[in-house]
Parts: C-alpha cells; sequence; structure tokens
C-alpha cells in the first residue's frame, strides 16, 4: 500500500482545512508515493515510539501532536530534535499528524469521547468559521440542470440537514470570441448575447479543488465564468468540543464516579460542586478552557478537559462544573478511534497501537 492512500482515507475522515493556523497537522517526514508495511499509532512521536515503530516493521507512525511546530532552516546535531529526525530518515519512517483537525471533526476525538461517556444528541460546542465558500457560476439555460447536478455530486449544497441547495437567477451575458476561440454559441469577432442561469452553491474549501474540476468537465463553455468566495459564516460539520446529553441526570459525585475509571484517573480534580445534577455536558480534549464560555453559553452542567488553571477554577464558581481529566489521559482515546477507522479501511493490513507510551505527567502516591 502506497502512503497516499492512507493520507487520502485520513483526511476524508479529518480534512487539513479544519486545523487551527497555527497548528502543524498533516505529512512531517515522508513521501506521498513510499510504499507503507505497517501502521504504528501513538499520542505522540517519541524516541520509545520510533523504536517500537522499526521494531514492529511499521514504517508509518500516526500521531497526535507534531513534534515538528516551527519552522527548521537547518538539520543539524545543533537542532533540537535532531537524533530522533535522523532516526526517523536513516529507517525509512514516516510521520502522518492529526492534531487539531481531528480535534475540529464532527466524528473525531471530542464526539467519541462524548460517545463514550454516553452522550446522546451530540453537537458541536464551538462550530468553526472559515471554512465554507461560495462558488457562483454562469451557465447557457439549457444546460443548467446538468452543471447545478455535477456541483451537487461534488459535494456542494449542503446546508445542515439539507442538500442540493442552491440559488439561481436569469439574465443575460455577454461575450465576443476572439479569432482564435473556439466558442459553443456565437461568431467570432461578434458580441454575443446569451440567456443564463447565475448559479449559486456553498461548499467546504478543502473540496474545492474537485468541486472547480467537476465545474469544468460538465459546463458547455471554452471558458467557463465562475467567481470563488471566501464566507464567514460558521461550518456547522467541523468545530472545537462537544456537547451532549446524559441519557438521565446524575448527581455530581455520581457523575465524577462514572467517568473516572473511563480515564483511568485515580482522582478527580474540579471545581466547587454546585449542589445540582447534571444532564447536558461539554467536552474538549486536551487544553480546552477557551470553551468554557461556549459551555456556558449553551446551558452545559459541567464542562470536560485536559488542563485548567488554578484561576480558571475560580472564574467558574457558580456558573457550571468544572472537571479535568488530564491531558494524556483526555487523548489517549485519540489511538482506539484512529486504529478502528484504519482497520475498517484497509482490514488485511497491520494496523498497531503503541504500547510504548505513558503519561508524561507523574503522581507520587505515599
Amino acid at each position: 500500500m502506497i502512503l497516499q492512500h492512507v493520507i487520502a482515507a485520513l483526511e476524508t475522515f479529518a480534512p487539513l482545512s479544519y486545523q487551527e493556523e497555527w497548528d502543524n497537522s498533516g505529512l512531517l517526514i515522508g513521501s506521498p508515493d513510499q510504499e507503507i508495511t505497517g501502521i504504528l499509532i501513538s499520542l505522540d512521536t517519541t524516541s520509545e515510539v520510533v523504536d517500537e515503530a522499526i521494531r514492529n516493521k511499521c514504517n508509518l507512525i500516526v500521531s497526535h501532536h507534531p513534534f515538528l511546530f516551527h519552522g527548521i532552516k537547518k538539520v543539524t546535531p545543533a537542532v533540537p530534535g535532531y537524533p530522533l529526525i535522523r532516526r526517523m530518515i536513516q529507517n525509512n519512517v514516516s510521520v502522518y499528524v492529526m492534531h487539531t483537525n481531528l480535534d475540529n471533526s464532527p466524528e473525531g476525538l471530542n464526539g467519541f469521547l462524548a460517545r463514550k461517556i454516553g452522550l446522546e444528541k451530540i453537537t458541536l460546542l464551538a462550530p468553526k468559521r472559515g471554512i465554507l465558500k461560495k462558488l457562483v457560476v454562469f451557465c447557457p439555460t439549457e444546460h443548467a440542470t446538468k452543471v447545478r447536478n455535477a456541483l451537487f455530486e461534488a459535494g456542494a449544497g449542503h446546508i445542515g440537514e439539507y442538500d442540493c441547495c442552491s440559488y439561481n437567477v436569469s439574465g443575460q451575458g455577454t461575450f465576443r470570441a476572439s479569432p482564435k476561440a473556439n466558442p459553443f454559441v456565437g461568431k467570432r469577432n461578434e458580441i454575443h448575447f446569451e440567456e443564463e442561469i447565475r448559479i449559486e452553491v456553498i461548499y467546504p474549501s478543502f473540496i474545492e479543488n474537485h468541486l472547480v474540476e467537476a465545474l469544468l468537465r460538465n459546463h458547455p463553455y471554452e471558458e467557463v465564468a465562475y467567481d470563488l468566495y471566501s464566507l464567514v459564516n460558521k461550518f456547522d460539520r467541523a468545530g472545537a468540543g462537544a456537547v451532549g446529553f446524559l441519557p438521565s441526570p446524575m448527581e455530581e459525585i455520581r457523575f465524577m464516579q462514572v467517568i473516572k475509571p473511563l480515564f483511568s484517573m485515580d482522582s478527580v480534580r474540579h471545581s466547587a460542586l454546585l449542589d445540582k445534577t447534571i444532564r447536558k455536558v461539554a467536552i474538549s480534549t486536551g487544553t480546552g478552557a477557551f470553551l468554557i464560555p461556549d459551555a456556558i453559553r449553551q446551558g452545559a452542567d459541567a464542562f470536560l478537559t485536559g488542563d485548567l488553571k488554578y484561576h480558571t477554577f475560580q472564574e467558574a464558581l457558580g456558573r457550571i462544573l468544572l472537571i479535568e481529566i488530564g491531558h494524556f489521559e483526555s487523548e489517549s482515546y485519540m489511538k482506539e478511534l484512529i486504529h478502528a477507522f484504519l482497520n475498517e479501511k484497509f482490514p488485511n493490513f497491520a494496523v498497531l497501537i503503541s504500547t510504548s507510551e505513558s503519561n508524561p505527567v507523574k503522581y507520587f502516591k505515599s
């Protein structure tokens, strides 16, 4: 199997356009045309994980955290991480990272944890902006149906629970073909008036190349007139965090007793109890304190995340129950999630979960 095939599958699940601007997800080391012998899934790319991959003849590591965040101008022993990079290149080990693009995918890590907890009616906590775009094309009236359907089939026109959404306006277009042109209608060197339909559809930016290719294949004109616009609308199919409802309300202490073993915690850090039942729960893996206002706005009774600061606990007093489940603990299910996905896509291929990783945060027990 070729690495590009694995990448294509992973990016249908968590498109790179879902990642945050500061992130560095995607292929960090390797060539897309590399033949893959085995895949190791990990939370981090550490020397122990690389050794484990080599030992198990896995030449692709799919990890959650990028081990490269900033640009590297030199690859010399003076560069942090040089021994690790050198070892991976020498052993032909590629690294593909799924970080905030996986966090922001509706079927990604936050949704997965929400289902683990048993939440129902799960939605995104903070839908993402900057993903949606609009395509506008001008098409001769008798060909509008064919072009419109091609755009729908390519993935455009989804709004919430509706598909095949478009707006259409009739008008008259003009053009004059040069002596070198081969016009579909009209004559060379003459201004032509054509009855046309202006078709508008919205689409997620990550399908843009595929969408434009479908447009050009199905439009009759030699030169297709179309516009692409960026939108600031929220995209309801990608965003940070998840929120949902417990099947039945739970007392606060009982709720923490339920989630404690799910994340292999010896103890649970939380804000002051509010003496009320928990029904609506918000969750964000990793460092998710920035989503607390969204959780409060959505009326969540409790918010679970990996890391919280002292003053954050203070600020939540009386408004919401905050529960810190640990950064490593909150994201460790990433391995189970991606393992299941890749096994379904490539059932006859070796996909392993790293066993060499452990929580870098240690707890002293007397």
